[in-house]
């Protein structure tokens, strides 16, 4: 298996865990919920990976505006500062206004461009590090001082790294916090 094998793989085994285990069982009224009055609730968690996979591909590695700045409004964030839902934490403003038909699509717009990418990406530029703290902000998204933290993790990375975690890794590391939630809801298909 070579490298583009092995990245088309793990992603769309990703993609496929999150529809059959999440997006395809849980009800879209329940996705705001709280079934034990705490953490995060799958809205959040959805649109939190998605958007941190997202601003890595579009705007890190590719050097093009992210996909959220065409779904804002949809999405009901129009009215949020951009870095809104990038923390691990959930945010009260993003859970009260997101669209979750929207960000059900949204997540998987992200996906397919994601897939496509990985399609046809230049494996050559894979030790590359990309500017990320100068394409975050080229594309009005977050400011160093908006979250350090995440300047701070970015910074220095090469596009291997951001492919491996942001794009799927990470949404891996959220899903089984996902699957989490859905069985607290009782909705485990076991």
């Amino acid at each position: 298996m070579d490298l583009r094998e092995w990245m088309t793989a793990e992603h769309n085994d990703v993609g496929n865990r999150l529809t059959d285990g999440v997006t395809s069982r849980v009800p879209l009224d329940r996705w705001t919920e709280h079934p034990d009055d705490g953490g995060s609730c799958l809205a959040q968690l959805l649109f939190h990976v998605s958007l941190h996979a997202d601003m890595a591909l579009q705007a890190v590695i590719r050097a093009k505006s992210p996909l959220v700045n065409s779904w804002r409004d949809r999405l009901g964030l129009t009215n949020l500062l951009p870095h809104k839902g990038l923390p691990e934490a959930e945010d009260a403003g993003v859970v009260a206004n997101i669209q979750v038909p929207h960000l059900l699509h949204y997540a998987a717009d992200v996906h397919g461009e994601t897939a496509a990418w990985i399609a046809t990406a230049d494996l050559t530029q894979f030790d590359e590090i990309p500017p990320a703290s100068e394409r975050l902000r080229k594309y009005g998204l977050v400011s160093v001082d908006s979250v350090p933290w995440l300047h701070a993790m970015w910074t220095d990375k090469p596009v291997s790294w951001f492919v491996q975690w942001e794009c799927i890794g990470h949404v891996l590391n959220h899903l089984g916090e996902m699957v989490a939630v859905r069985n607290r809801m009782g909705l485990s298909p076991f």
